[in-house]
């Protein structure tokens, strides 16, 4: 079955370049430098337009034969550059993921914070389809959220997810043998059952990351006691309903977080500029990409990477979006 779907792809490659003289492999040039680009509006001052989508984690997005810059890098490497322009007075992040690792959630939030804290712009976060777990853990940077009418949004919390086998290899037989300098070294294991101490164990780690993020979201948003305990059922929210929880400011389209950002800069006027490797004609703030060839496609650019497990560990995650 391998050779056949290898002598397709191999048979598909070269119809596509012998049939078109400018056919690329590969785009997507993640290695191309950022450039500015303009999106809309006037004036000297600028706010950039940065995105954040899909899982959240510090690799790059890989497909079959293409990868992009993962999430940390892309964030870090626009803030870096927005540092060096002057005329930047604000950054709007647009968020649109179900969160992804404690690590990314929790680097991404940083990195935001010490971007407002050493240029002293102010940050407005735009949700968009889902802004949960690590998405509104990211969000928690900024000065002021908003949120589309259509937002989904929350999921405070941690999960610990671990792929299991033992039921399957004691069908077939198999066995693992293990060998330890410490009665909880193998803990987790997928080979065998979880134990009694092992879940408590567990669960500490859990509740030490949740309150981390509890935390946070009392420090920025300040909600009552009884919205507090309703944001910790991790329980996903409607942008209605996270208004009236004080997670988010506004309900609002992209053109009210524009707004939004112009006022907290101090400025009646602005350009919305954003970085990308390649030059898009009728470029608009709703293309997400940040490099691609649209005269030239690539032929195999299949993001295959959320069709597998994950790999065993702590996530401020809404599962069920991924």
């Amino acid at each position: 079955m391998k050779k056949i779907v290898i002598s397709f792809l191999i048979l598909m490659l070269a119809v596509a370049a012998g049939c078109s003289p400018k056919f690329k492999l590969f785009t997507g040039q993640a290695t191309s430098p950022l450039k500015e680009s303009v999106l809309e509006g006037e004036g000297d001052a600028k706010i950039l337009l940065v995105n954040v989508n899909g899982f959240l984690d510090d690799k790059p997005k890989s497909g079959l034969l293409t990868s992009k810059p993962g999430s940390v890098q892309e964030l870090v490497s626009n803030l870096r550059l927005a540092e060096q322009d002057e005329d930047i007075k604000g950054v709007v992040v647009k968020i649109n993921s179900p969160g992804g690792t404690t690590t990314a959630s929790d680097i991404l939030y940083r990195e935001l914070m010490r971007y407002r804290e050493k240029t002293g712009n102010k940050v407005v976060a735009l949700m968009m389809d889902v802004a949960a777990s690590g998405g509104y853990y990211t969000a928690l940077a900024a000065d002021s959220i908003v949120a589309h009418p259509t937002t989904i949004t929350g999921s405070v919390g941690v999960i610990f997810m671990r792929p299991k086998v033992d039921g399957l290899m004691e069908k077939i037989g198999v066995d693992v043998e293990i060998s330890k300098s410490g009665m909880d070294k193998d803990m987790g294991s997928p080979f065998r059952a979880t134990t009694d101490r092992e879940r408590r164990l567990f669960q500490e780690i859990i509740d030490d990351m949740a309150g981390r993020f509890y935390a946070l979201v009392q420090e920025r948003r300040n909600p009552t006691r009884a919205a507090m305990d309703e944001i910790k059922t991790a329980r996903v929210f409607t942008a209605t309903r996270a208004r009236e929880l004080g997670l988010i400011d506004h309900v609002g389209y992209m053109q009210d977080a524009f707004a939004e950002a112009r006022k907290l800069a101090g400025v009646s006027e602005a350009r919305i500029v954003t970085y990308r490797r390649d030059q898009y004609p009728n470029d608009n703030p709703y293309n997400t990409l940040s490099s691609a060839d649209p005269a030239n496609p690539a032929l195999v650019n299949m993001h295959i990477e959320h069709l597998v497990p994950r790999q065993a560990g702590f996530y401020y995650l809404w599962s069920p979006s991924y």
